[in-house]
């Protein structure tokens, strides 16, 4: 291995290393505090000073992660990408007029936490994995906010305002009140029961179904994929130790033979 190779191996190490690990997890915590002390002053010359620091030492995090883990190591995976996408962006926009674009991007360096912290990478991994999943219940989900909103709009758009059942998309948005317990009783529920009493079983059911059985069903999915990534680990730990084992275990038989041969 050459000079260049052996630098490259200690670079990748180094990029790999808890301490720097926590050393950008420091830096992406002080850019929030940066982000978040400009809304008081804006225009500041000196928070704007310390951002180009910042978005100088992520593109010298991006150029020794490529060296150190080569091109197709680090671009396999997704957070890399994701990294790497944010700092070419806050370096392109930095000097344009979109004042509104550099702000969203210096607000999204702040996702750069997730990738850091392994207990929130897997959190959003498991998140993704569940996605296939999911689509099955919220379909589901579409399919019941879809009967009801027609339901409601039929028989309750004139007990109350327009803006709660006079219209499809306004009764999507109502039930969404109700399916999170947003002052549907007092605001919704009770006015048009007055008005229609059997009402109360069309609320009722939408939020057994809605709320208590829906929402959990894709809490459950996500748990299970969670479960499912801590299983996949215990496995490898397993195999890794059989294999540990099994090497072991051809070891002393190696010795054990040479001993034999010996006498």
């Amino acid at each position: 291995m050459g000079v260049l190779g052996t630098l490259r191996t200690n670079v990748g190490k180094m990029v790999e290393h808890k301490h720097f690990q926590m050393l950008i997890i420091g830096i992406i915590l002080l850019n929030g505090l940066i982000i978040i002390v400009e809304t008081y002053a804006r225009g500041n010359d000196l928070l704007l000073i310390f951002d180009q620091i910042i978005v100088w030492i992520f593109v010298l995090e991006m150029v020794l992660k490529l060296f150190g883990l080569g091109t197709k190591r680090y671009f396999s995976d997704g957070w890399n990408i994701f990294d790497f996408s944010i700092v070419v962006a806050s370096i392109a926009f930095y000097a344009t007029p979109f004042v509104s674009v550099l702000r969203l991007i210096r607000v999204l360096r702040l996702i750069r936490m997730i990738p850091a912290i392994p207990a929130l990478r897997k959190i959003i991994d498991a998140l993704m994995k569940s996605i296939p999943a999911l689509t099955g219940v919220l379909g589901l989900c579409m399919l019941i906010f879809t009967i009801y909103a027609i339901i409601g709009t039929t028989f309750f758009s004139d007990v109350l305002d327009y803006e709660f059942f006079g219209s499809f998309h306004t009764s999507l948005f109502t039930l969404m009140q109700v399916v999170t317990f947003e002052s549907w009783a007092s605001q919704v529920a009770r006015p048009i029961i007055n008005e229609v009493p059997w009402a109360w079983f069309y609320f009722v059911s939408f939020i057994i179904i809605g709320a208590l059985v829906i929402l959990n069903l894709v809490v459950a999915v996500i748990l299970n994929y969670l479960g499912q990534e801590d299983e996949e680990v215990r496995e490898e730990q397993m195999e890794r130790l059989y294999k540990e084992n099994r090497e072991l275990k051809e070891d002393i038989q190696e010795i054990k033979q040479m001993l034999l041969s010996k006498k």
